[in-house]
């Protein structure tokens, strides 16, 4: 019966038939183009030769460069972010065609680390869950991970200070970087705010959402576990509790939504690292990360900054960390723009070893690709896990 009626709007309403048409011709192009370009991308990789992991065939240089093409091509409908989404999966499952790369996170399964999985990897990678950061670098330096992705930076909570201590004693450098917008929601079984009494979240998460939740859960009784996930599974058959998390948490732990969008800044950002075992070369558009110490003395500092303008290198941020090496002792993480091979960060490199005991390469990468993004869209969100 519904066959029949479906039959007579289509012939009812030719232009309606005309356009279905076309789209089913589009869908035919599309999938015998997707197929061409996995076939040339297995012929890249016959090319290349055994290289012995499937990281060796993964080149975030070469990606970055292809999704900023995408940007500039695309003229709507569809925004950039859709844009972007939809070719990383493409790029992800042609390179997966033969082994699929093995990523280290942050885990447990359903925290935003997870999510920045797949904003950087695509869905056609086996994303390998860790109890703490210290294990994705032990992952990836040990051969059990082709890659780790572990969060460094929160605009409005700053910086994650392990992440970077971990580079003091790792050879590991960064691959690329990712950012992700917050938005935390409140998940629980209860009906009503007045039902919850307590509600369990990361502790930076729960910073985040520090005022909203003064002004409507200020009886409840605010937990600081782990992680979002962490939140989420303890919520789960805990009707007068609330966790905070993201969209993933509640979709993998069968959680309602009673609030969307709680934290207390709509622009809050993290950044996520990419770890890998090489230093890449230059996609363009990058960023360096330097590893710092200078000698003691006055205007310590100012000789290792000097050489950076004085070779018009641009510095984004700098962040000082316990070298561990003696009291009062420290380090400096740079980050400026431009890749270590281009000729003035190079210059400035050259002078700045002679004013530093210690100078260390961390990571030459790609800048975040980021596409216009219309208000509302997207699930993305960060935490310290």
């Amino acid at each position: 019966m519904t066959s029949s009626r479906n039959s007579s709007a289509a012939g009812a309403d030719p232009a309606l038939a005309e356009v279905r048409q076309r789209i089913d011709q589009l869908d035919e192009q599309i999938q015998a183009l997707i197929a061409e370009r996995a076939a040339q991308a297995a012929r890249v990789r016959a090319a290349k030769g055994d290289l012995g992991s499937a990281s060796a065939y993964y080149r975030p240089d070469r990606e970055a460069q292809v999704l900023r093409r995408v940007i500039q091509r695309n003229q709507g409908p569809l925004s950039d972010s859709v844009m972007l989404r939809l070719f990383r999966e493409i790029m992800s499952a042609c390179l997966a065609q033969q082994e699929p790369m093995r990523i280290a996170y942050l885990g447990p399964e359903g925290t935003f680390t997870q999510q920045a999985v797949y904003r950087q990897f695509g869905h056609s990678v086996n994303a390998i869950a860790q109890p703490s950061i210290e294990d994705v670098f032990l992952a990836v330096q040990g051969g059990e991970a082709d890659f780790g992705v572990v969060p460094v930076e929160n605009s409005s909570q700053g910086i994650v200070s392990h992440t970077l201590d971990m580079f003091l004693h790792s050879d590991l450098k960064i691959a690329a970087e990712v950012e992700l917008r917050i938005h935390q929601h409140l998940l629980t079984q209860a009906r009503r705010l007045e039902q919850i009494e307590r509600v369990y979240a990361h502790q930076q998460s729960l910073a985040q959402c520090k005022h909203w939740l003064s002004s409507h859960l200020a009886h409840a009784e605010a937990v600081p576990v782990s992680s979002n996930a962490e939140a989420a599974r303890r919520v789960r058959h805990a009707p007068d509790a609330a966790a905070i998390a993201g969209r993933h948490a509640a979709e993998v732990y069968g959680l309602p939504i009673l609030f969307a969008n709680i934290e207390d800044h709509v622009d809050n950002t993290t950044r996520f690292l990419i770890l890998g075992r090489d230093l890449l070369p230059p996609s363009g558009e990058d960023k360096t990360t330097l590893l710092v110490a200078g000698r003691d003395g006055p205007g310590a500092l100012f000789r290792l900054l000097e050489p950076l303008a004085r070779h018009g290198v641009n510095m984004n941020r700098i962040e000082s960390r316990p070298s561990r090496q003696g009291r009062w002792d420290y380090v400096f993480f740079i980050d400026v723009d431009g890749h270590v091979e281009e000729e003035a960060l190079a210059a400035a490199m050259v002078d700045l070893g002679g004013e530093a005991r210690l100078v260390k390469v961390l990571g030459s990468y790609p800048r975040a690709v980021l596409g216009r993004l219309p208000e509302g869209e997207g699930e993305t969100a960060t935490e310290n896990a």
